[in-house]
C-alpha cells in the first residue's frame, strides 16, 4: 500500500485557487509531463514509500479537498547553503470526499488507510455541493 503525505494549502481559498498559484510554477519535464514543484526543508524518510503511488492530500479552509499524485523527490541547496527537498507533483488534481481536518505545521505521513477518498470512487455523480457546505455537511455527520 502507497503511503501519502498531507500538508495545508495556506492561503488557498479554494479548489480554483489552488490550481491557479500552482499552474504559475509548473515545469515540463523532458518527457513532456507537466510537474508541480513543492519546496521543504524536509527530506521525507520514507520516500521509497512515497514513490510507489503515493500522494499529497491538500488541506484548504479546514478540509481535505484534493490530491494530487507525488512524481518524483529532488534534493539541492539553497544559496546559503541550506538543503531543502522539491516534491514533483502531478498537475492532476483528483477531488477527495471532503474530509474536515484540524491545523498543523509542515506535512505529515497518511496511511493509504486513514486517506479520505477519492470523489469518483464514492459515487460522487452529477452536481457537486460547493466544499464548504459538503465539509460543514459532513462534520454534522449528515453526509
Amino acid at each position: 500500500m502507497p503511503l501519502h503525505l498531507i500538508k495545508l494549502a495556506v492561503g488557498v481559498r479554494d479548489l480554483d485557487h489552488l490550481a491557479e498559484l500552482q499552474d504559475r510554477r509548473a515545469t515540463v519535464a523532458a518527457g513532456g509531463e507537466t510537474r508541480i514543484p513543492v519546496y521543504t526543508r524536509r527530506l521525507p524518510k520514507r520516500g521509497d514509500e512515497l514513490l510507489a503511488g503515493g500522494s499529497i492530500y491538500w488541506v484548504i479552509k479546514g478540509s481535505v479537498l484534493v490530491r494530487q499524485p507525488i512524481l518524483a523527490i529532488d534534493t539541492d541547496t539553497d544559496e546559503e547553503g541550506e538543503s531543502y527537498c522539491t516534491l514533483q507533483l502531478s498537475a492532476d488534481r483528483v477531488p477527495t470526499v471532503p474530509t474536515a481536518h484540524r491545523p498543523f505545521q509542515g506535512w505529515r505521513y497518511l496511511t493509504a488507510e486513514a486517506a479520505p477518498q477519492d470523489l469518483s470512487a464514492a459515487g460522487g455523480a452529477g452536481d457537486e455541493l460547493p466544499a464548504e457546505m459538503a465539509a460543514e455537511l459532513r462534520a454534522l455527520g449528515l453526509l
